[in-house]
């Protein structure tokens, strides 16, 4: 088994799309869950939505979550703590820049790292230049 990944977004397609990418980038080797947008389908976040997506791919090996902004933070927050109660599971929540991250975190699970491997490698995301040098 592999360290598993949660995908959480205000947008239940943003979600959905970085699972897609990611999954496809690590040769499905990694359980990976999206938990996009509020309950009734419209933007924002939805502790009960977190708290199945963890329930679906949490493994032995501990779960990292990857969030897009604002208040995806607190309900992710909330959910690992209802989640933590019930379950000896280590999950942790990612500061990565989300797509980068994700891709990251997934490759890295896919060899096999441990949780806090997976988790420093997908930290090292906010430092990766997406641009070569250029002049100005």
């Amino acid at each position: 088994m592999t360290v598993s990944l949660v995908v959480v977004s205000h947008s239940a397609k943003l979600a959905e799309g970085v699972v897609e990418l990611v999954g496809q980038m690590a040769g499905g080797k990694v359980a990976m869950a999206a938990a996009g947008g509020a309950g009734d389908g419209s933007l924002g976040t939805s502790v009960d939505l977190i708290m199945a997506a963890l329930r679906r791919v949490t493994t032995p090996e501990g779960t990292l979550v990857l969030l897009d902004l604002g208040s995806a933070v607190m309900a992710t927050e909330i959910a690992v703590e209802q989640f933590m109660q019930s379950t000896n599971h280590r999950v942790l929540i990612s500061p990565a820049p989300l797509v980068e991250g994700a891709v990251i975190a997934a490759v890295e699970s896919s060899i096999g790292s441990s949780l806090a491997e997976v988790a420093d490698a997908a930290l090292h995301a906010l430092t990766l230049p997406k641009l070569q040098s250029q002049d100005r």
